[in-house]
């Protein structure tokens, strides 16, 4: 993205990293969303886990370890997974929108 053209380009038609994300179709969307929900729990709850097992050492008390799942990664997986989801669907829907006024 070398001039200010391309930049507006990139915003207008969904690109991240390089990656078309407004060329998907509602099936890639759906799972690339998913994709994205699933990675953010999983991430989330490996960071909450450690930080568990650090305050245990710290502190010498044993923690409710479920609190990492259950407080702490499926919150921040649902919250993702909707917003991801939420952004994509979007994106199809200019798509989709585009693509009728063009042919009509």
């Amino acid at each position: 993205m070398d001039s200010v053209h391309d930049v507006a380009r990139a915003r207008r038609e969904g690109v991240l990293l390089g990656i078309p994300l407004g060329d998907l179709g509602w099936f890639s969307s759906l799972l690339m969303g998913m994709a994205t929900g699933f990675a953010a729990f999983f991430a989330t709850t490996f960071v909450s886990i450690m930080s568990l097992l650090f305050y245990r050492i710290a502190s010498g008390r044993n923690p409710d370890f479920a609190i990492a799942y259950r407080d702490i990664g499926f919150p921040v997986g649902v919250v993702v997974l909707v917003v991801a989801l939420s952004y994509l669907g979007v994106l199809y829907a200019r798509r989709i929108r585009r693509r009728n006024a063009q042919r009509g």
